[in-house]
């Protein structure tokens, strides 16, 4: 698994330029910052010239937002492609990087792994375009998703503040209250199991993005990037509390041992036996889809606090738009992208189904007020909204943390198949991500 999955990610280009120089892989161009301002009428002009562009993304509400873009503006041409979810685009990206041909115009990019593509000048800096400025429109968790070294390198298009999903028909079965710290979710969890051995808090199998948005939220920060410096612990306060209440789920086999997104999962989630998800505000479409016999069973609540009183939130999945160094018509890339993630467009995407990135939206009355029929009625954007004002804004992810995730499972996801305890698997995953970085020519602080 470990050389697989080490092929994979030389596959999509990380190697490219960390072991060589940041700028070896670079575009054109020499990088983001050396590139002269383009003005609102440079984009204007480019609006009123038209042309096309191609715009890979994954993410299905932009089909709206292209067309009502190309009607907005008859002599341009959006061409959206779907080129793969994650890290199949990603790999279809690099290759055509490293070819120079074919790279598109706009890539959706999770915000885990915008720092691969940012340290190594692959993307354009958006400053010169005045992106900057739109910085106090977002949410703090993704506007630090999009930048990298005091540049801005996409613009967001979602978020994924966490909530805890619960089925209320079970809780009120069982008369179990909704946790609201994270020790009385494993009180929680004990109460459940003992009334009904099929039933559990959780499915849990190990995934490396909900680990370390629990980390996120506990306070742990394990990563610390400048540039090519990187620091890598996971032995701060913050990893030992969630490690200590984690542990307790796991000793005690109170979490169901399912993989998210299997038919395992689904099942479990319409009938009960997984009774919780911890998970981003873009879940619900996906409840309303895959199990829709549990309407009106689900309810919404904030997330479980580390501490009685506590308020702290974290992000859980989310990606932006950014404009690939490679990519060409940057003046109508870009106002394709401010319309879709700062624009009118973000009032289709939401329409559509999208969480918004954009204050605007998570504090307007509209979107907080909406009923989900799915869960009874209940106006659940306003726990997102909140939750979404809560994430700090001082997460990093490393600047190769796709290699890295694809690595959780040969390290960390042990503790959750064998004796393994969690902490020890921090610490192999920890010893894992230096010993890559080190490879690719990091200086890794250990």
């Amino acid at each position: 698994m470990h050389k697989h999955s080490r092929h994979l990610l030389r596959g999509i280009g990380l190697v490219c330029a960390l072991a060589l120089g940041a700028t070896a892989c670079g575009g054109s161009g020499d990088g983001g910052s050396d590139h002269k301002a383009v003005s609102a009428a440079d984009i204007r002009a480019a609006l009123k010239k038209g042309g096309t562009i191609t715009v890979w993304a994954w993410e299905p509400t932009l089909e709206q937002v292209a067309a009502d873009f190309e009607k907005a503006h008859p002599g341009v041409t959006v061409e959206l492609v779907n080129a793969g979810t994650g890290n199949e685009q990603y790999k279809a990206l690099q290759n055509a990087m490293s070819a120079r041909k074919g790279v598109p115009d706009v890539a959706q990019i999770e915000y885990y792994a915008m720092g691969q593509y940012a340290l190594t000048k692959q993307l354009t800096d958006l400053g010169p375009f005045g992106a900057g400025k739109l910085s106090a429109g977002f949410s703090p968790g993704p506007w630090n998703g999009v930048k990298a070294g005091g540049s801005v390198y996409g613009l967001p298009m979602d978020s994924g503040p966490m909530a805890l999903f619960y089925n209320k028909r079970v809780f009120d079965k069982y008369r179990i209250k909704v946790p609201t710290t994270w020790d009385e979710y494993v009180d929680a969890a004990r109460a459940l199991h003992r009334a009904d051995p099929k039933a559990y808090i959780t499915n849990d199998a190990g995934d490396a993005g909900f680990t370390t948005s629990l980390l996120w939220q506990a306070g742990s920060r394990p990563y610390k990037v400048d540039g090519t410096k990187v620091r890598i612990d996971f032995s701060d306060q913050g990893a030992r509390t969630y490690t200590g209440t984690w542990q307790k789920l796991l000793d005690e086999k109170l979490l169901a041992p399912v993989n998210s997104w299997t038919d395992d999962w689904y099942k479990g989630l319409g009938d009960g036996t997984v009774a919780t998800l911890a998970t981003g505000a873009w879940m619900p479409a996906n409840f309303a889809s895959g199990v829709k016999d549990a309407a009106g069973d689900w309810r919404v609540a904030p997330l479980p606090q580390w501490t009685a009183g506590g308020r702290a939130s974290a992000e859980n999945g989310g990606s932006a738009l950014a404009l690939p160094e490679l990519g060409g018509n940057e003046a109508l890339a870009y106002a394709f992208v401010a319309y879709a993630n700062a624009g009118e467009g973000v009032r289709t995407r939401v329409a559509g189904g999208a969480f918004p990135a954009t204050t605007a939206q998570l504090n307007s009355e509209e979107f907080q007020d909406t009923g989900f029929p799915y869960f009874g009625g209940q106006q659940a954007n306003k726990i997102f909204a909140e939750s979404a004002a809560n994430v700090a804004d001082d997460w990093s992810y490393l600047p190769y943390q796709v290699y890295a995730n694809s690595v959780f499972n040969d390290t960390v996801g042990k503790a959750y198949v064998s004796g393994t305890r969690l902490t020890d698997g921090l610490k192999s995953w920890q010893d894992a991500s230096v010993e890559y970085g080190d490879e690719q020519g990091f200086t890794v602080e250990k």
